[in-house]
């Protein structure tokens, strides 16, 4: 198949186009390669893909460009037929959507926008798309279910993913076009954010720096390791949604519709606290951390635990990499890489 992956160059998308390029699909990649984080890294990752398709003689072509430029999007829509459509480019990071929720409208809901149309117009077989486990915000009921509401998002970060969810719905309801959202659970693994808590981490405990451990370690993460995530994407994008003959609008179901379209958490199933992830981090680095006990930040969820049985069901597919294993990876990565 041809595909565009979104956000090619950064970390999720980057490992995604990855896979497909080793199974054999033709890739395009779309990323405008922003300074959000060293950009070093993301060039590093763009110079991976292309070296794997040279050595596999699966084409990846690569478009620099910002989604949010409709006019860039509509050209690249214009000169490829693509078979898939997986869209993983937004800004991320919760905190910073305090700081500058303006660039969150740009890259999540207009850049959103422009893929949306671009799919209608091009009658995309297939749309998949990236969202988050912060969809859940003030829900307390655990593990959280694509069943369950999810109407009070606590930053804005993740206000404009769950507007990402509602817009895809409405494109499916009236253009049929067929859409997959995934709820991601705190994605970790080699070649990661460095804004992201195990790549400071790592850094601040190699360098004998304190590191700032918030709600005093006790909060909990469904830590999912990156290519869990990407073989959850893949194989919900490999099957095309389609609309749910049972749904009853008396009853809406949130995960479903009467439209092509579905919502999918993406977890490991299995909330770890805080404080053994840092245990698990100074094993794998043979070194203990220096830690800064602090209070639960603003916008901050307490826990988060993914109820991945859909996922189960409709792929055959879930999450099964341990943190210790997950992390050791990271480190292995981080010390080759960074050379310490």
């Amino acid at each position: 198949m041809k595909i565009l992956v979104t956000g090619a160059a950064g970390f999720i998308g980057f490992h995604t186009a990855t896979r497909l390029l080793e199974r054999g699909d033709e890739v395009v990649g779309f990323d405008s390669v922003n300074d959000y984080y060293d950009v070093e890294l993301k060039e590093r990752r763009i110079e991976q893909l292309h070296s794997l398709s040279q050595k596999t003689g699966t084409p990846f072509h690569f478009i620099r460009a910002n989604l949010a430029d409709q006019a860039a999007v509509t050209e690249c829509f214009q000169k490829h037929n693509f078979d898939r459509v997986i869209h993983l480019a937004a800004q991320a990071g919760v905190r910073y959507s305090i700081e500058n929720p303006h660039s969150y409208v740009e890259s999540n809901i207009v850049a959103f926008t422009n893929v949306l149309e671009a799919c209608r117009y091009a009658k995309t077989p297939h749309l998949t798309y990236a969202s988050t486990s912060s969809v859940y915000g003030a829900n307390t009921r655990m593990p959280f279910s694509e069943h369950h509401g999810a109407d009070h998002p606590l930053q804005f970060y993740a206000a404009t993913k769950k507007a990402n969810e509602m817009m895809a719905h409405s494109y499916s309801h009236l253009f049929k076009l067929p859409t997959t959202g995934l709820r991601f659970f705190t994605v970790y693994g080699p070649w990661g954010r460095p804004d992201m808590a195990l790549f400071k981490f790592t850094k601040s405990i190699l360098a004998d720096e304190l590191i700032p451990v918030f709600n005093h370690g006790n909060h909990s993460r469904d830590f999912t390791y990156v290519a869990d995530i990407v073989e959850g994407v893949i194989r919900a994008s490999d099957q095309i949604a389609e609309a749910n003959a049972d749904w009853n609008s008396d009853e809406p179901d949130p995960a479903t519709s009467n439209a092509p379209y579905r919502l999918f958490n993406i977890g490991n199933n299995n909330p770890v606290k805080l404080s053994a992830y840092i245990e698990a981090l100074e094993k794998a680095l043979g070194k203990k951390a220096k830690q800064d006990l602090l209070p639960l930040q603003p916008g901050d969820v307490p826990d988060t635990y993914a109820d991945s049985n859909e996922l189960k069901k409709a792929v055959d597919y879930q999450p099964t990499t341990s943190v210790e294993e997950g992390v050791a990876d990271f480190v292995a990565w981080y010390r080759n890489y960074y050379q310490v």
